[in-house]
């Protein structure tokens, strides 16, 4: 099937490990997500995959040495990195002190879910990533509505809001971010949201009914699955889009387009090359006018134009912070007993912004604080997701620069497939609609693989696929 070239590839099929029939973490392909047991779950409790969507992680943790970690580890945030530390912290070291700070009056809980929420697939009582009862066995003190107003370094405390003093012995600082609202004239108005916390997703939820005119703006991974929940709900939905074509961090020109044939087919309007210029409405938002002088009319406009990461606690402290606070491959901060991971964290000049990363940083910098030395070395640009219904895959660099890349391009029935290669070796993709070749084309872009013969033989992108998943 792939000619010539097919020998190459055998020997690269020969060198791949087999998949242990058992394993005690796998991850799912289409969000990230680390699942810790023996066998993957039936569903992903955060994005809905089917197990067969799931692939074994290599074990990475070492034994706990001598001499562990006795004191008292206090963990700054409860998104799904604090989680992830505190996690990782326990399953390696059953002695020292956990206190779990939770800005958020719940339980912490799935973020990635709150737009499924919005959309009625999932009820409140689905998005806790644990009960109470998890914590409570490995001794975990989770404080809800904790909100850290001060970092005192020299004296090892943190300072609630609540005028309670802290002590600690190590921190992880593992903050987030906060949703970014542009400087937009009307930002203000009743009716102009975020959707960042399971509070703005029961007030829009409280708001919207049939018929509801919504305008989201941002057409990123957040605008594209918010604006897909609400169409769910039968509200009248515009998503607007400054740039030509939807998700251009993540996909091609082509792999936009098509995304945006299919968010059209199930409701929302997408309208490309559209840039806010005002918020219009006295007391409550009333419509959209755009750079090109329309005017949209809304009873409800959502805003999801990125994040900021929340350092704000780590600037004031003293602490080194570029984008994001800075870290060193062990996640360790510019004091040595505070460690940052997730979005507030930038290791490498890089602020990842994503769940799978934030997990991954989680854990190791947990690892960490639990005196197992764990490194973090970064992670390929890869995002594999399925949003609203369509499966995707972006990891690396998928546009050439000049005529020394090779670019192999497929596209049937809604499938599309995109390799870029230079001197060789395949350094990105995008497939959209089928994603089976992603854990290989990961390995593939990871490993530096050699695929010059194929290049050679101009070898069609289908035939490429083919061949990486022999």
């Amino acid at each position: 099937m792939c000619g010539a070239a097919r020998s190459d590839f055998e020997a690269f099929a020969e060198e791949r490990p087999a998949q242990p029939a058992t394993a005690n973490r796998w991850q799912c392909l289409n969000c990230s997500y680390i699942h810790e047991g023996t066998a993957p779950p039936d569903e992903c409790p955060v994005c809905g995959a089917p197990r067969d969507r799931f692939v074994p992680l290599a074990e990475e943790r070492a034994a706990v040495a001598a001499g562990e970690f006795t004191g008292h580890l206090v963990v700054v945030g409860a998104g799904i990195a604090g989680v992830a530390a505190v996690e990782a912290f326990r399953s390696v070291n059953p002695g020292g002190t956990i206190t779990l700070l939770a800005h958020e009056p719940e339980l912490p809980y799935y973020r990635l879910n709150l737009t499924r929420y919005l959309a009625g697939e999932l009820a409140l009582k689905d998005l806790p990533i644990h009960d109470a009862a998890w914590y409570s066995k490995r001794n975990i003190d989770v404080r809800l509505g904790a909100e850290a107003g001060g970092l005192l370094l020299d004296e090892r405390r943190v300072l609630l809001h609540d005028g309670t003093a802290l002590p600690f012995d190590r921190l992880v600082l593992a903050a987030g971010a906060h949703a970014f609202v542009p400087p937009l004239h009307g930002a203000h108005l009743d009716g102009v949201t975020c959707l960042r916390t399971l509070r703005d997703a029961e007030a829009i939820r409280a708001r919207v009914k049939a018929g509801t005119r919504v305008v989201c703006i941002g057409g990123g991974l957040l605008g594209l699955e918010t604006a897909g929940a609400l169409a769910a709900q039968h509200a009248d939905v515009t998503l607007l889009e400054g740039h030509e074509w939807l998700m251009p961090r993540q996909l091609n020109r082509r792999a936009g387009e098509i995304l945006a044939q299919h968010i059209s087919c199930i409701g929302v309007n997408v309208r490309r090359l559209a840039r806010t210029q005002e918020l219009l409405g006295a007391g409550h938002v009333t419509g959209v006018l755009l750079d090109d002088g329309a005017r949209l009319p809304a009873d409800m406009v959502v805003i999801a134009t990125g994040v900021r990461p929340n350092s704000h606690l780590a600037r004031r402290a003293g602490l080194d912070v570029g984008k994001g606070v800075t870290v060193n491959n062990h996640l360790v901060t510019s004091h040595p007993e505070v460690f940052a991971a997730g979005d507030v964290a930038e290791h490498r000049g890089v602020l990842y912004g994503s769940w799978g990363a934030s997990q991954f940083q989680g854990s190791i910098a947990g690892m960490n604080a639990a005196g197992v030395a764990t490194e973090f070395g970064g992670l390929p640009r890869s995002n594999t997701l399925k949003v609203l219904g369509v499966d995707m895959l972006s990891i690396g660099q998928f546009e050439p620069e000049d005529g020394s890349y090779t670019v192999l391009e497929a596209e049937d029935r809604g499938v599309y497939k995109r390799f870029v290669l230079r001197d060789g070796r395949l350094i990105g993709s995008v497939l959209v609609g089928d994603t089976a070749a992603s854990a290989r084309i990961r390995q593939a872009i990871e490993r530096g693989e050699d695929f010059s013969r194929a290049a050679q033989e101009h070898a069609t992108a289908e035939a490429f696929a083919a061949c990486l998943t022999y």
